[in-house]
């Protein structure tokens, strides 16, 4: 899969660290979160439903975290103001994300990126990627949080596809059901051996 040219985004670079998280530890948490071959079939779909209404969702997700001060003072200066383009930025990668969810196989590629992901969101690695005078790091809670906006927010979008409501409630079970796999993932750094 040939993904735009998008500022930091480095899910086929070669150079990526392998996750720490094994093949049998991916299967063993798809298997936690009732994750199989038919969520696979539904995220597929609803890849192509999402395909074109990428920036609609991304302006619900924005409008969502700049509704919040909270949750936008992760994307501003440790003075609290907006930093437009790291957001910028982060959108980009966040709408390839969307895709990358419904379409790239969960793989070892893939869970070296989820790895990266999270770091991003640490002391770690946040703010390197885009070189932004940002606070330090996201936490945890904020990541576990956010499971439910993006999924509740994503059902609109896929049922404007057109689909039965059986299948829309298919693609929107297995987008959770992923989405709450990814989170999960990227809370490995916050809990290191604990994980």
């Amino acid at each position: 899969m040939n993904a735009p040219a998008i500022p930091g985004y480095t899910h086929d670079d070669p150079a990526l660290p392998a996750s720490q998280v094994t093949a049998e530890d991916l299967e063993k948490l798809k298997a936690t979160v009732l994750f199989g071959p038919d969520d696979e079939a539904a995220l597929r779909t609803a890849g192509e439903v999402l395909n074109g209404q990428i920036e609609q969702v991304l302006d619900v997700w924005y409008g969502f975290v700049g509704s919040h001060p909270h949750l936008l003072a992760y994307f501003s200066t440790p003075s609290g103001e907006p930093i437009a383009d790291y957001l910028d930025r982060v959108r980009s990668r966040f709408g390839q994300w969307i895709v990358d969810t419904c379409t790239r196989p969960y793989d070892e590629r893939w869970l070296a990126y989820q790895q990266e992901i999270a770091l991003r969101h640490t002391a770690e690695k946040k703010n390197q990627t885009d070189r932004a005078d940002s606070v330090p790091h996201i936490p945890l809670r904020y990541l576990v949080a956010f499971i439910y906006p993006i999924s509740a927010t994503i059902r609109p979008f896929l049922a404007a596809g057109g689909h039965s409501d059986e299948q829309v409630e298919a693609m929107f079970q297995a987008w959770f059901k992923s989405v709450t796999l990814q989170v999960t993932l990227w809370s490995r750094p916050y809990a290191e051996s604990a994980w």
